[in-house]
């Protein structure tokens, strides 16, 4: 990930071949465990709602880490599997992703918050459906994610789609703001937003998560680690997931 102090200029193909990789992987790791489910019987059960997307995010993690290892051929580099280089960026990680799992709850959760509507989800408040919440929010997901975005696709992008973009006097990596335009619309996707939710609600949560996606990719430019795109990634999932869960106790 070589810095480049030359404008930005999108390039259509390197971005194009970005987000089809991000849909093929996610739709692999899909069939991947619709596949598992038929052969070995992978175990589900209605108390463990999250048990599900744990499979899908560890399938997704091994492709995009597939996909690393045979971009290690042309381009070498160790794609933020190391400590940070100096500084590490966990605490501004910590204290954005608390912000920002505020604001996707209200973009996620407004209707139910302001007319206090009981939630149509599958959260039990059992300790057992609980902590396997925390446990995918805490470790799986963020892990498998910023793999994909951050440790693949920036990585590729960074060597296609060269050039900075200054915004307010700050230069952000162009393939950066790419990966992170991916990265809202997978989310759109993965949550079925398009299907379920209203053009504003849509509109809110794509612009949260382009920003929470450029934060993370800077994070991860600057320390050439994905410590800090995880840890705020998580924070902001498990503050969004912990919102879920008083309001499934306090609207009932």
């Amino acid at each position: 990930m070589e810095e480049s102090s030359e404008p930005f200029r999108l390039k259509l193909l390197p971005t194009v071949v970005a987000f089809l990789l991000a849909i093929g992987i996610s739709f692999l790791s899909f069939l991947t465990i619709e596949f598992l489910k038929l052969a070995i019987r992978l175990p589900e059960r209605p108390q463990m709602p999250w048990l599900a997307d744990a499979y899908y995010h560890v399938a997704l993690f091994s492709y995009a880490y597939a996909g690393i290892a045979i971009l290690r051929r042309r381009i070498p580099g160790a794609y933020g599997f190391r400590w940070p280089e100096g500084r590490s960026y966990v605490l501004g990680a910590i204290g954005i992703g608390l912000i920002f799992g505020c604001l996707l709850t209200l973009a996620d959760y407004w209707p139910q918050i302001a007319y206090m509507r009981r939630l149509n989800q599958p959260y039990p408040l059992t300790p057992f459906n609980i902590g396997g919440w925390i446990l995918f929010d805490g470790l799986i997901l963020g892990a498998a994610q910023e793999t994909l975005f951050r440790a693949l696709l920036f990585s590729y992008l960074a060597q296609w789609v060269p050039g900075r973009v200054v915004v307010r006097g700050i230069a952000l990596s162009g393939a950066g703001i790419v990966a992170a335009a991916i990265y809202a619309v997978f989310q759109l996707l993965y949550a079925e937003t398009f299907f379920i939710k209203s053009l504003p609600e849509i509109l809110a949560q794509l612009v949260l998560s382009f920003v929470l996606g450029v934060f993370l990719a800077t994070w991860f430019e600057r320390s050439r680690s994905l410590l800090a795109p995880v840890v705020g990634h998580n924070v902001a999932t498990l503050t969004e997931q912990a919102f879920v869960f008083v309001m499934a106790a306090a609207i009932r």
